[in-house]
């Protein structure tokens, strides 16, 4: 028969740490829970969290709602363009005026400005609700931060994006064999419309995907020698692609395009094309906290609430768009074509290189070639 033997010294030691370290870890989760009790109690006398975010109604309206009706706290929500926003915060901020707390928005304002300009605390060391820093809970199996520093922003969304909008009565199945036989068919010349490339928004950052992926020549024919309609005004392209006055066109407004569809107009958004990678975008998905933030635990509060499950799909449910968490049911509020799917090759708009200074350059070169 087998002995037991008696622990040794060794065992003893370890089985005793052993001990400890359980007792320590419950030490530590009473603590988190007791950090994060503190934070709410914290932000709530604070009393309000002002927000920097989309001009979007209804995120305007749920946001504050939620957070409001979960923790009590107001949010000051300042919706608008990113430029206009960014251009208040900077002359406040030359006043020493420090009035917003939170960003949420796209990559051109958050990085240029606010990035670029170091408006911006950490945003890492912020993050203590367990369901936000837990890796296993996102899709990449980590928190996607985009910046150099991997600290200071947070990518929330990552969304299948469409590329352009067809009038199908015009635009045949034949006729789309490749983005190249597409967009250069003579056929198309003086019939295709863009958001203006020349200024930041939807047309400039198509613009420098076609750039990257088909080349500079065929950027220069596309614009300039199909004869390209130029407008900054979204509602106008969208009426062109109803009528047909132009049947292809970059930067309509996807969401009137596909109710439009859904009516039987012969309308339709392109996700991919062959000969073109799909495109994927963060939208308003990406969040920071401002440096001298004057609420800065009700600024700590909201970004763990938003990056959490509940705050994050609620966002997403608002907006329509794929997030960065594994834990989401999209599919029961998202078209399939806007989930990216594992195992295809996307072209990232929102990559921070691409979007700091390919679309800059882009942008620059398409102003000299359309004022020739």
């Amino acid at each position: 028969m087998r002995r037991l033997r008696a622990p040794t010294g060794f065992a003893v030691v370890a089985f005793a740490l052993a001990i400890c370290g359980a007792a320590e870890a419950q030490d530590m989760a009473r603590d988190t829970a007791q950090t994060w009790d503190e934070l709410v109690a914290a932000a709530q006398k604070e009393g309000t969290v002002v927000v920097i975010g989309p001009a979007h109604p209804e995120i305007r309206r749920v946001l504050p709602e939620a957070f409001k009706s979960r923790f009590g706290v107001t949010v000051e929500y300042i919706g608008g363009p990113g430029g206009i926003a960014a251009s208040k915060i900077r002359a406040e901020r030359a006043a020493g005026i420090y009035s917003a707390d939170v960003a949420l928005a796209a990559v051109q304002t958050l990085q240029t400005v606010f990035y670029e300009e170091k408006m911006l605390e950490p945003l890492r060391p912020l993050l203590i609700l367990p369901e936000v820093t837990d890796r296993s809970k996102w899709k990449r199996g980590e928190l996607w931060f985009p910046d150099p520093e991997h600290e200071y922003v947070l990518r929330l969304f990552n969304s299948a994006a469409e590329l352009f909008s067809i009038n199908t009565r015009y635009v045949k199945p034949a006729d789309m064999s490749s983005a190249r036989d597409l967009f250069l068919n003579p056929k198309f010349r003086g019939r295709i419309a863009s958001h203006d490339p020349t200024v930041t928004g939807t047309g400039s950052a198509f613009a420098a995907v076609m750039y990257v992926q088909l080349g500079e020549d065929f950027v220069r024919k596309l614009y300039v020698d199909q004869k390209t309609a130029i407008s900054r005004d979204e509602r106008q392209l969208t009426d062109w692609l109803l009528r047909g006055t132009y049947p292809i066109v970059f930067g309509a407004d996807d969401a009137q395009i596909e109710s439009m569809r859904k009516e039987g107009i012969p309308v339709e958004a392109v996700y991919s094309i062959p000969g073109f990678a799909p495109l994927v975008l963060g939208g308003n998905g990406l969040i920071a906290v401002f440096n001298h933030a004057p609420h800065p635990n009700a600024a700590k509060l909201f970004v763990n609430w938003i990056a959490s499950r509940d705050g994050l799909e609620l966002y997403a449910r608002t907006v329509k768009w794929a997030t960065t968490r594994n834990d989401i049911d999209e599919a029961s509020f998202l078209p399939p074509e806007v989930i990216p799917k594992p195992g295809v090759e996307y072209f990232d708009g929102y990559d921070w290189d691409f979007a700091l200074k390919t679309k800059l350059k882009v942008r620059m070169w398409l102003k000299e070639q359309l004022a020739r």
